[in-house]
């Protein structure tokens, strides 16, 4: 195993949109009364490809559903399910390098008004900001 070390002053910032898409199926299903399918998601902001820093994401979904902890170890990292109510979806990014703490963050799940968001990512600070 490959023994990495951290540089002082040195930071990797790697630009990434997460977000949701949801579609309405147009009706209200009899057997769970559900109305949309949605799909979280994290994807890169420039399509790299994820795997070279990120391990793995987890998406912590409402409790309502049996399976509410979903584990992505490799792109796409996408959950998609269906359901009729928003809720906030916890993530969590595993880095490559174990050196590095997990970043958690959380995503209000929309049906009605999808929008995507830009997450740079270095060490263990994050900072959010929206994408118009």
């Amino acid at each position: 195993m490959e023994v990495v070390e951290r540089m002082k002053g040195k930071r990797v910032i790697k630009p990434i949109v997460y977000g949701n898409t949801a579609t309405p199926f147009g009706y209200k299903r009899e057997s769970d009364q559900h109305t949309h399918q949605w799909t979280v998601f994290l994807r890169m902001f420039n399509d790299d490809d994820p795997s070279d820093f990120i391990r793995k994401v987890q998406f912590k979904l409402h409790d309502s559903y049996a399976v509410n902890t979903r584990v992505c170890d490799k792109p796409p990292y996408e959950v998609t399910e269906t359901g009729w109510g928003e809720f906030e979806v916890q993530m969590r990014i595993y880095f490559a390098d174990v050196n590095e703490k997990p970043v958690h963050f959380y995503l209000n799940k929309n049906l009605y008004s999808a929008r995507k968001r830009f997450l740079n990512l270095f060490s263990s600070t994050s900072s959010v900001a929206p994408s118009y």
